[in-house]
């Protein structure tokens, strides 16, 4: 084992990590409290600012995935797909399998150079986590407590503000609602056959209302929608802990784009339950020539359905890959860069303090200090925790079954 790959292994080395992305954090944090100044003044170069802001924040954790861990992520699209990246405001529609599905998205924002300006429709619970619940209220993220009766508002209103983006914006959506697990998948089974919808194996039954009311409030904003499908090779089920300890995966992501034009607006879906009827059916009331559902309001993008990502899931557990050109973007310096200057400016006064404490003798000062290490310590892994799936709400085990 060679020395960096010791390293990758050390507590030690992973709390000073942690420690340089909280503090850089708390200070990102408080520079865009700041920034609010701008808001009523000039609300453009307030985003503008954020957005870097943001990006020196999560970039770290990029960092991590590409440089850390040396994880490669590879695109199965074609290059007319591939001209159009970083070059629009998009809708992104990704499976919810695995607990760093997030990273491999925001490595391939990076790369394109809109992670900074990355959105995404988030549960509410995250608003309150500490860095990055603050960091996403600042970059206007369309938070939802997942009860469509209470969110309809709050989202239309978040979403027609990003309407006027400056910066080239990914919107992600989970249209699963929520991650992926044996459970969940059983109760939105058992959903999908009382309703004798056609099973899926790997995903769970899509909800609508996000995806199409995100489609009709950006309407005139967004050009296309992405399709992406994301899996890993050798059967991994990759952990953002794993990457902390340097653990390589290599990363396939499937990308159909949809482009708006070859969205259909006469296309009614109404949600009954969480099954997308296409056309006529006998709930759906017929459309404005705008496209708009009188009853809902919702505009339905031809977009593939979630039996087309089953089958793409299908055939890369039969055949090891999905179908399409193979693309590597490169991985920046940028990420790399930006770290190291946060560590360079964060750890300094760091040795240097607690040079000083262990100098000192005093016990009481050298049990604070451990006391704040442990502390520490735990609100990393608190962190963590956040993505994983056996951490995650218990949000999907029965809501199937209630609407």
């Amino acid at each position: 084992m060679g020395l960096l790959a010791y390293l990758k292994t050390q507590f030690v080395v992973h709390l000073l990590i942690g420690f340089v992305f909280v503090v850089s954090g708390l200070v990102i944090n408080f520079a865009q409290l700041c920034t609010l100044v701008l808001w009523p003044i000039n609300k453009q170069l307030y985003r503008r600012l954020n957005c870097r802001l943001a990006y020196s924040l999560w970039s770290q954790l990029v960092m991590l995935l590409e440089w850390w861990s040396c994880t490669e992520c590879t695109l199965f699209t074609d290059q007319a797909a591939v001209d159009h990246f970083g070059k629009e405001h998009v809708v992104i529609i990704l499976n919810h399998n695995f607990e760093i599905d997030f990273l491999c998205g925001w490595t391939m924002c990076e790369r394109f150079g809109v992670l900074g300006s990355s959105k995404v429709l988030a549960k509410k619970e995250l608003l309150y986590v500490p860095l990055i619940g603050w960091t996403w209220y600042f970059l206007e993220i369309v938070f939802c407590k997942r009860k469509w009766e209470e969110d309809r508002d709050t989202v239309v209103q978040g979403l027609r503000r990003l309407s006027d983006y400056p910066e080239y914006m990914w919107f992600l959506l989970y249209c699963e609602g929520t991650r992926f697990t044996e459970t969940k998948h059983r109760v939105s089974m058992e959903v999908a056959a009382s309703k004798g919808l056609p099973p899926l194996k790997y995903h769970l039954l899509p909800r609508t209302k996000g995806f199409t009311t995100a489609v009709q409030c950006l309407r005139g904003t967004v050009t296309a929608v992405y399709d992406v499908t994301l899996n890993f090779r050798g059967n991994k089920n990759p952990s953002l802990l794993g990457i902390l300890y340097g653990k390589k995966y290599e990363a396939d992501m499937c990308v159909r784009r949809v482009h708006k034009g070859k969205m259909s607006p006469g296309v009614c879906v109404k949600s009954c339950g969480n099954h997308r009827h296409v056309g006529s059916h006998t709930c759906c009331r017929p459309t404005t020539s705008s496209g708009v559902h009188p009853e809902n309001g919702m505009y339905r993008p031809l977009c593939p359905l979630s039996s087309s990502q089953d089958a793409l899931q299908e055939t890369y557990n039969q055949t090891g890959t999905f179908p399409g050109q193979q693309f590597k973007p490169a991985r920046r310096p940028w990420t790399l860069l930006n770290f190291l200057c946060w560590a360079t400016v964060l750890l300094s006064p760091l040795f240097s303090f607690a040079l000083g404490v262990f100098a000192s003798g005093s016990p009481l000062l050298i049990l604070t200090f451990l006391g704040f290490v442990g502390a520490a310590s735990f609100g990393v892994r608190r962190l963590i925790g956040v993505t994983e799936i056996e951490k995650g709400s218990s949000y999907g085990n029965q809501e199937f079954k209630k609407e």
